[in-house]
């Protein structure tokens, strides 16, 4: 299996390799060269499996050659020890709950895999990695946690102090030892333009970068998993299911994509963004418009102005679009349109849905999930024929990850899960620093010696 940029202007290389460049170096996305397809046996033969057998079947097909069947199988369960609830939520409509990992946060299912296999690929006696990742919520925390205690990795976050919630930043800034938070005065997309611009950077080569957002490669291929699962958990009906997916910097989405190439019986995805809305319009007039700064919405995990992961979307349609979001080849928007249904959500829809969910159905969302259930919803509305397809919506944070907007909403704190469970009294440490790409290279030159 031999990975490609997105910018078409570097060459292939093997996963190992993208795994640790995280960006290519043409400034690209690395892609599979081809999607493995799956058999339909094997489909139906995933009714009977658990998350981790599952995530061996998806993930082998992407590393093999790489790593013994027998040491993949050990590091999915290794990394997969916790619930996938999937969970009806009315007719034909279930929930599909990414919240039950060691954050809270579906960045857990990518970031315990990535923290796993670039732990095992390392050489003896490597210099010290450094993971760079930029977050506008839930990444850090993930990531973070992931990375803790590796022995010849540092972890570096950056994050927006304000857009994140309390329990988001404590999740970054009340570990220690190989993790670092950096506050950066800005926004996401500006702490993602600075990881980037650190991977192009000539002067710093001598250290060893790679990133841990999705714009790695090794983030992006596990999150194809939990689609292949949903459809497992669902698959006593013999019709493809529609996801909808809210969707920020697109890895998630991706990984949608992903799972429907390689055989997952998805017939539409939804993509449901906040007032971030350049993508649904990019879809509805054809033209590509990047908004900067990217507009704050409490669905705060998804509040990106250009994604990262539309130039691997683009890809994947046959077109290319680089880092600046230019379109260099369209794409075919044809075919885009029929897969996907792309809807912008208001924060007052949000707030509606999380309120109607709860008083409706006893269905307890949270922001992110809550502008997913808006999309879905969205998306049935249109439909003429009356019929209502088999449905799965994504929810991807733990409500408890935000109790000051659920109790003011519902009137209750929502139940702490084990995994926050002491977090508010942890002793918080981290870095101040301005949205200036200079000062983000002296620091990198000062720790690491550049």
């Amino acid at each position: 299996m031999n990975y490609i940029s997105t910018n078409e202007n570097t060459p292939k290389v093997d996963f190992v390799t993208a795994l640790f460049r995280g960006q290519a170096p043409d400034r690209g996305l690395y892609m599979p060269e081809t999607i493995p397809a799956l058999k339909p046996d094997e489909i139906r033969a995933m009714k009977s499996m658990s998350y981790a057998e599952i995530a061996e079947i998806i993930l082998s097909r992407f590393l093999s050659g790489h790593i013994a069947p027998e040491r993949l199988s050990e590091l999915c369960r290794d990394a997969y020890d916790f619930d996938v609830p999937v969970e009806p939520a009315g007719d034909r409509l279930f929930i599909l709950r990414l919240d039950r990992g060691p954050t809270a946060s579906f960045k857990d299912f990518a970031a315990a895999m990535m923290a796993r296999l670039m732990s095992e690929f390392r050489g003896a006696g490597a210099k010290r990695l450094v993971v760079l990742t930029a977050t506008s919520g839930d990444t850090g925390g993930a990531v973070a946690a992931a990375f803790h205690g590796i022995p010849g990795i540092d972890v570096i976050v950056l994050f927006p102090p304000g857009e994140v919630s309390g329990r988001q930043r404590r999740q970054m800034t009340t570990l220690s030892g190989n993790v670092t938070a950096i506050a950066v005065d800005g926004k996401f997309d500006h702490c993602q333009a600075l990881v980037k611009n650190a991977f192009a950077d000539p002067d710093l080569r001598s250290i060893d970068l790679t990133s841990a957002n999705s714009i790695n490669i090794g983030r992006l291929l596990p999150q194809s998993v939990y689609y292949a699962y949903a459809y497992s958990r669902v698959a006593d009906h013999p019709e493809p299911m529609v996801v909808s997916v809210p969707s920020g910097n697109f890895g998630d989405m991706m990984g949608a994509l992903l799972a429907r190439r390689m055989g997952i019986p998805i017939s539409r995805v939804v993509v449901a963004t906040n007032a971030n809305d350049e993508v649904p319009q990019y879809l509805a007039t054809g033209i590509y418009r990047r908004i900067d700064p990217s507009r704050v919405c409490i669905s705060n995990a998804m509040n990106v102005g250009h994604p990262s992961n539309l130039a691997r979307v683009v890809s994947l349609y046959g077109g290319r679009m680089d880092g600046t979001g230019a379109v260099i080849r369209p794409p075919d928007m044809d075919a885009m349109r029929r897969d996907l249904f792309a809807v912008s959500v208001s924060d007052s829809e949000t707030r509606d849905a999380i309120r109607e969910a709860w008083r409706d159905g006893r269905v307890l969302l949270e922001p992110h999930g809550a502008v997913g259930w808006v999309g879905l919803r969205r998306y049935l509305e249109l439909r003429k024929n009356g019929e209502k397809p088999l449905c799965v919506s994504v929810e991807t944070a733990h409500p408890a990850k935000f109790p000051e907007e659920i109790e003011r909403l519902l009137g209750f704190t929502p139940e702490t899960p084990p995994s926050l469970a002491g977090l508010d009294a942890g002793k918080e440490s981290w870095r101040d620093m301005p949205a200036d790409y200079g000062a983000f290279r002296s620091f990198l030159s000062g720790r690491y010696g550049a």
